[in-house]
């Protein structure tokens, strides 16, 4: 796949998407993450709260967020 992204990122088997962003595995999501990736595209990690965005070629961690699953009380 090519998404003309600095960042180096992969799909699992399951179909989770994953990156390496200063040097560390990170996960991006996996319907939240927008295909194909663009300038500007930004979106949220329900699982882990983390927010993402497209800047410059490259995707960066802009925020970390409580979890979206821990705020519902299922």
């Amino acid at each position: 796949m090519a998404f003309f992204l600095k960042t180096k990122l992969w799909q699992t088997g399951s179909l989770d998407w994953w990156a390496m962003i200063d040097n560390e595995d990170v996960y991006l999501g996996s319907r939240e993450f927008p295909l194909p990736p663009e300038e500007g595209d930004e979106w949220l990690v329900s699982s882990t709260g983390h927010r993402f965005k497209v800047i410059e070629s490259e995707i960066r961690l802009i925020a970390k967020e409580e979890p979206v699953e821990s705020r519902q009380p299922w």
